[in-house]
């Protein structure tokens, strides 16, 4: 598209203001430590200047700048994206989810090297499950996705949810707008799993991808309705040897079933698809299905709508993240908190009480 072509233009030309040369640095296995200025900052023009020209390594590092609880960081990391902004919201991005067992990394896979091979780049978020005991990474996608992670057409980022409400990482938004400066033209997000706050992803990416098995009636049994609702797409996965009767009888099942419910997108037909990632068949369907969903949006105004609506969200969700953070930060708050807490518990005031102690009638 036009459009990418310009932003391909405006990224070689800040590259060589720079002082980057453009190309691939190869896949980052660890992030690099952040090269610091002697007044001990980071370069934030120089290190956008290396995103912008597609340097993993670089992305890798801007990722982690993002990510970082450190104040310094968190100021640093909003000058890049300050600089880097006027070359995001060009790809295409995509949420993907499925019941446990589908096989989410298989098909994120299989369907990222077939989008590679065709001359597109390829930014995997997958949010793993944070352990309870360190906070880190269970499940380690790298090591799932390595035909993927080893292509130089994709950039394979695994972080762990750190507990956040609908399996995303507090930062994953601005981790897609930097990928999207690097030039990526899909964004991949595996989330964790079903679950009842995956209107999270919904609201963060254009297309929301849900995986299933097949035997659609016991799935739904353990599947809330709302998460159909949600989807512009359902993949029966799996769909290969003595399996594929089974996942066409699935699919039918599947159109059934969307037929009656309200789309999830205005102006489009949620579809089924069976698919076999193992014998690569049905992929470049689920392609031309997200291509096809692209262009009924973009004619119906319904994408640039969406993406204005979720970045007002977006504004709205971090005033009350902000909110919280700073109301924590004081340590009398918390004493009190803590105080007020024993009390409830010990059954001498109500929750309601409470929580105007905390917040008095002159402070509201």
């Amino acid at each position: 598209m036009e459009r990418n072509k310009n932003l391909q233009e405006d990224r070689g030309a800040l590259s060589v203001r720079n002082g980057v040369k453009g190309g691939h640095d190869g896949m980052a296995i660890k992030p690099k430590r952040f090269k610091k200025t002697s007044q001990g900052a980071i370069d934030i023009p120089k290190l956008a200047g290396e995103v912008l020209s597609g340097q993993r390594t670089s992305l890798s590092k801007a990722i982690t700048l993002i990510e970082s609880s450190n104040n310094e960081h968190k100021e640093q990391a909003q000058m890049l994206l300050q600089e880097l902004l006027p070359y995001t919201g060009g790809s295409i991005r995509i949420g993907i989810t499925g019941v446990p067992g589908a096989g989410k990394s298989s098909f994120i896979e299989a369907f990222g090297t077939m989008l590679c091979n065709m001359g597109k780049k390829v930014a995997v978020l997958a949010i793993d499950p944070s352990s309870t005991l360190s906070g880190g990474s269970i499940l380690g996608d790298k090591t799932r996705m390595e035909e993927l992670s080893r292509n130089k057409s994709a950039f394979v980022r695994p972080s762990p949810n750190a507990g956040t409400l609908g399996g995303v990482h507090k930062k994953s938004r601005e981790t897609m707008l930097l990928c999207e400066a690097a030039g990526y033209d899909v964004i991949l997000i595996e989330t964790v799993g079903v679950g009842q706050s995956e209107t999270y992803v919904r609201g963060m990416v254009d297309f929301f991808l849900l995986l299933v098995l097949t035997g659609a009636g016991d799935e739904l049994q353990g599947m809330k309705k709302g998460i159909m609702e949600l989807a512009d797409g359902v993949v029966v996965h799996k769909s290969d040897g003595d399996n594929v009767q089974k996942a066409r009888k699935t699919v039918r099942e599947y159109m059934q079933i969307l037929h009656f419910l309200q789309p999830a997108t205005p102006g489009w037909m949620s579809k089924a698809l069976p698919v076999s990632s193992i014998e690569k068949t049905g992929i470049t369907d689920v392609w031309e299905m997200i291509c096809q969903f692209e262009q009924t949006s973009k004619e119906t105004l319904v994408w640039e709508s969406r993406r204005l609506k979720q970045t007002k969200e977006w504004y709205h969700s971090m005033i009350r993240d902000t909110l919280i953070d700073t109301f924590f930060q004081n340590t009398d708050r918390r004493i009190q908190v803590k105080s007020i807490e024993e009390a409830i518990l010990r059954g001498e005031i109500t929750v309601t009480q409470g929580v105007s102690k905390l917040f008095p009638k002159e402070a509201r």
